[in-house]
């Protein structure tokens, strides 16, 4: 099992996931979505289990900054949120190809 945590330093939830995670002594790489960011194939794995439009975080202070609101193109709306981590839901867990957005412990016990 190899678990990616993505998220942002100060999120609640980005929290609990690794707290979910310790509780089972389960290894877990956590990555600050903000310093680190996430790589373009990274990004591409996780909107295949999860969709675009759900890691878009449309209550995020750059929505409107980042023009995702007035871009209908899918590769383009990629290319924005990497440069704009802080428009992505959090967290983001990643275990190989599988990913979930969120707080979702009973997806993440099938994978133990």
């Amino acid at each position: 099992m190899n678990i990616q945590i993505f998220g942002k330093k100060k999120c609640f939830e980005t929290k609990k996931a690794e707290r979910y995670f310790k509780e089972r002594k389960i290894k877990y790489q956590r990555i600050d979505l903000i310093s680190k960011g996430i790589s373009a194939g990274e990004l591409k794995s996780v909107v295949q289990c999860v969709g675009l439009e759900n890691l878009i975080n449309e209550s995020s202070p750059l929505y409107e900054e980042s023009l995702l609101p007035y871009t209908s193109d899918i590769e383009r709306k990629q290319d924005i949120l990497l440069e704009y981590t802080e428009v992505l839901k959090t967290p983001i867990v990643r275990n190989g190809k599988q990913a979930t957005l969120g707080y979702q412990p009973d997806i993440w016990k099938t994978w133990t």
